[in-house]
C-alpha cells in the first residue's frame, strides 16, 4: 500500500465528485466537509463513471448516473439496484490541509 497525496482540501469542491488517476487506478473523491472519501470510479453494475454521478449527503452515498444504483462512499456497499456489487473503497485522511489517499 501506498500513501500519495492528491491535493489540498480546498482543490476539492465541496459535496461534489471528482475523478482522479492515481497509480493506475481511476477514483471518484468526494468531499464532504472537512471529510474526504474515496471509492473506484467504475460503477460494479456497468462501466459508467461514479464521479460523474450525484453525491448525497445526509446518507453519504453516491450515484451512478446510468442506471441509478448509489454506493455508500465509507463501505463502498451499493444501497440499491441494480447494482449488488460493492465498489472499492480506499483509506483517506486530511493533514495540514493536504488530502491522501492510500491505494495498493
Amino acid at each position: 500500500m501506498s500513501e500519495t497525496m492528491i491535493g489540498r482540501l480546498d482543490d476539492f469542491e465541496d459535496e461534489m465528485a471528482r475523478r482522479i488517476e492515481i497509480r493506475g487506478r481511476v477514483l471518484a473523491v468526494v468531499r464532504l466537509g472537512d471529510a474526504v472519501f474515496a471509492v473506484d470510479d467504475t460503477c460494479s453494475h456497468a462501466e459508467a463513471s461514479l464521479s460523474e454521478g450525484d453525491v448525497y449527503v445526509e446518507e453519504r452515498e453516491i450515484e451512478c448516473p446510468l442506471h441509478g444504483s448509489t454506493f455508500e462512499l465509507v463501505t463502498g456497499e451499493p444501497t440499491c439496484l441494480p447494482a449488488t456489487v460493492r465498489v472499492e473503497t480506499y483509506p483517506t485522511r486530511v493533514e495540514d490541509g493536504d488530502v491522501w489517499v492510500t491505494v495498493p
